[in-house]
């Protein structure tokens, strides 16, 4: 093979390479130091379709992928944390924030790219603080994709000298209506195989500079590749909810009938992009270089490839933000909401993606409160059970089944979590995925022992007896206090050191009110008639109540850092 040959597709291949490993490393840099940042982005979102897109934006700017950004809409849709039309709102915003990849690499700091790396590297290895370390492996992903784009900048020049290559670019021109849609699927499919619209972007940007590409074509690739980045949240979306689904349907629908158009006016179209450049102060930085017609580089080829990306994206959020209403219910009605036959996971988390440790953290976290909510059920449903006697029965299937439920939902909430502390977590990450596993544990506690509570009375109607009329409006008094604490704990939005001080001083009152029962039951036996088991039984349902408690109280001490 000619040496020239191989020499360029080393440096092509070893440029993308750092490249993608410098995007990764920038996105879980800036995840990690802006994790605060972006829950409170994520909480902004309301059926305000404006809000929604500013959130997409802000948030694909934060962690510099789109592909990041829609994949966690997808999983946020199918875990309930936001509605189908918020979503919607929030995957416009975010084909726009992904156009700010393009701006970065108009910067003409290719041949510093390697001195960042290098700099920010001694950061990373020998910082001392967390954040300080997350900050330098943000900075060393810019270095990375800065000095892969000249990597392969500089592994494409010999393309413009060979004949071969330029007989095959030259099937790929954007002078007619048809080589741009023949270009634009070029794009598309180069994306979806590098699975990185940035990436690809970048080759774009690599070729186009050196002159191997007109400016026309990189413009149509460019088109191509937004339709080719949908496929992740596409791939995201199998196995999960209706409204998942309907999420990753619209991004699609969104860039496919964006290329359409924009193709169709294309030739109208690049002579805005040059009329817009020709307002601008961009330096004139590529004019020296010829292309491989011997014709010179288009002036701004930088700046206009990512121009063309974004006047794309903005020019389609500003035609579809009407339209939300009308196309979510479009896809409400055109994607069935059945339930499949056949659901692996009782819970909505996407256990085949970690990309994101905040979608992971948001995800587990939205499951973790179904959790509560369906413990609490448990004791309005106990309660349900202790005062109608007739329906007793029935009752505690109820009781069963869904104890039943959250033994599933705990083992998968935690196989979940365990998964994603083997990720890339910071150490507010790794510790709030321990505090969630902590947690689930607890409620699930409290499920077996309202199971423990209904299995002894159940034992003592079999056996043909029961509670006086007293001991059950003691037990129905207790179950109060417990469902008080439980609201205490586990509902109440509070500073987690204040909460621990009422949930500690609550606890003490409980225990002082099991302790009073107890003395109150061994006076009873010592006056009035009972049976052993009703006795032994009395005891062992307030001790249910106490390590109900009990598990309760740890989750105050988990929320509050002490366990």
């Amino acid at each position: 093979m000619d040496p020239v040959v191989i020499k360029m597709t080393f440096s092509v291949v070893g440029g993308l390479g750092i490249f993608l490993l410098g995007m990764r490393n920038m996105s879980e840099g800036l995840q990690a130091t802006a994790g605060p940042a972006l829950r409170r982005l994520i909480g902004m979102v309301t059926d305000n379709r404006f809000t929604a897109v500013g959130v997409g934006t802000a948030v694909t700017c934060l962690v510099q992928s789109s592909s990041v950004t829609t994949v966690m809409v997808v999983g946020f849709v199918n875990s309930g944390i936001m509605l189908l039309k918020q979503a919607m709102g929030v995957i416009l915003g975010a084909n726009i924030g992904t156009t700010v990849t393009g701006w970065m690499l108009v910067l003409e700091i290719g041949k510093y790219g390697l001195p960042i790396v290098g700099a920010s590297a001694f950061f990373y290895l020998f910082g001392k603080k967390e954040r300080l370390r997350y900050i330098a492996m943000a900075v060393m992903g810019i270095g990375m994709v800065f000095f892969g784009l000249e990597l392969m900048k500089d592994g494409f020049q010999p393309v413009r000298e060979m004949p071969a290559f330029k007989a095959w670019f030259e099937e790929f021109s954007a002078d007619t209506y048809f080589g741009v849609l023949k270009c634009a699927f070029v794009g598309c499919v180069l994306t979806v195989v590098v699975q990185s619209s940035s990436a690809t972007l970048g080759i774009t940007i690599a070729l186009a500079t050196t002159g191997a590409l007109s400016f026309p074509t990189a413009a149509a690739l460019v088109l191509g590749e937004n339709v080719g980045t949908t496929i992740t949240a596409y791939l995201a979306s199998f196995g999960a909810g209706a409204n998942a689904r309907r999420a990753a349907y619209f991004h699609v629908i969104f860039n496919l009938i964006g290329v359409a158009w924009i193709t169709a006016v294309f030739r109208w179209y690049l002579p805005l992009i040059e009329h817009i450049l020709s307002w601008s102060n961009i330096p004139d930085v590529s004019a020296a270089a010829t292309g491989a017609d011997g014709k010179p580089v288009y002036p701004h080829t930088k700046a206009g490839i990512a121009l063309v990306h974004t006047v794309f994206n903005v020019a389609n959020v500003v035609v579809f933000l009407p339209l939300l209403g009308s196309l979510s219910g479009f896809l409400e009605r055109r994607v069935s909401d059945k339930p499949r036959r056949e659901k692996k996971y009782l819970t909505n988390l996407e256990f085949h993606m970690f990309d994101s440790p905040f979608a992971a953290l948001e995800q587990s976290r939205a499951e973790l409160r179904k959790m509560a909510v369906s413990t609490r059920e448990m004791l309005e449903d106990l309660r349900s059970f202790l005062v109608d006697v007739e329906s007793r029965h029935a009752r505690s299937r109820e009781i069963f089944a869904r104890e039943e439920i959250l033994d599933v939902v705990q083992k998968e909430i935690t196989v979940f979590l365990t998964d994603a502390l083997s990720g890339q977590l910071s150490h507010d990450q790794t510790e709030e995925a321990k505090q969630q596993i902590r947690i689930v544990d607890e409620l699930e506690s409290v499920s077996d022992y309202v199971v423990q509570v209904v299995k002894l009375h159940l034992r003592l109607k079999d056996s043909g007896q029961r509670f006086s009329e007293d001991q059950q409006s003691e037990f129905c008094d207790l179950l109060d206090r417990v469902e008080e604490f439980f609201d205490l704990v586990v509902q109440t939005e509070a500073d987690p050191r204040d909460l621990l001080e009422r949930a500690e001083a609550a606890s003490h009152a409980l225990n002082e009110t099991v302790r009073s029962l107890r003395s109150r039951h061994w006076d009873r036996l010592s006056h009035e008639e009972s049976t052993p088991l009703v006795g032994t039984t009395y005891s062992d349902v307030l001790h249910s109540y106490r390590k109900m408690k009990e598990h309760l109280l740890n989750v105050a001490q988990v929320r509050a850092g002490e366990k």
